[in-house]
């Protein structure tokens, strides 16, 4: 006997929900300004990923969760147009650096396009080259893992990448940065 009813048979009982608030008029998907706008109200933390032993790269993500303890894995999302993009596939690693309140300029930084590249991009950022994969690894971070390429999945513009977690590690401070309606933001002290 199945419990999960097919998917022409109705669900079992009422959904008795209340109607969606007036404030809040459903967006038009098709809009990326409007989506943005939907999505942009989940709050993040914001990270660093980078890869890349000999000519490393980096940049700054929201897009990152974990998927699993056991057997420990995150995953990040990319868009396909990214310099960094390649350099994931080609090294099949990368690191993932949690940043803290105060280091809003280093999101910034890893957000430029206009930001040098190569070994230059980390010339002015406390880093140093990742145990397990020589990925940079941000100094001062509140979190840092380190991952082997595990899964790549199509995500539309985007491209998943699942890490399988080499090592980790995280401050003794619980100050994180966050990414709120298109603004950091930080916790209220």
């Amino acid at each position: 006997m199945s419990i999960v009813p097919s998917a022409s048979a109705p669900l079992p009982g009422s959904l008795d929900l209340p109607p969606l608030p007036v404030e809040a008029p459903e967006a038009d998907v098709h809009d990326r300004r409007a989506l943005r706008g939907v999505l942009g109200r989940f709050a993040t933390g914001v990270t660093v990923l980078t890869a890349g032993r000999d000519t490393p790269c980096g940049m700054t993500a929201n897009s990152f969760t974990s998927v699993s303890l056991d057997p420990a894995q995150v995953l990040v999302c990319v868009v396909k147009s990214a310099a960094i993009h390649q350099t994931v596939l080609a090294e099949q690693a990368f690191a993932v650096s949690v940043l803290g309140r105060d280091q809003e300029w280093v999101a910034r930084h890893f957000a430029d396009h206009g930001r040098p590249r190569g070994a230059q991009e980390f010339a002015a950022i406390d880093h140093e080259p990742g145990r397990h994969t020589g990925a940079p690894v941000l100094g001062h971070a509140q979190a840092w893992l380190e991952c082997r390429l595990s899964a790549v999945h199509e995500g539309g513009d985007h491209t998943i990448f699942v890490g399988s977690v080499l090592g980790a590690g995280r401050s003794s401070t619980e100050d994180p940065l966050l990414y709120l309606g298109g603004a950091f933001r930080r916790l209220a002290d």
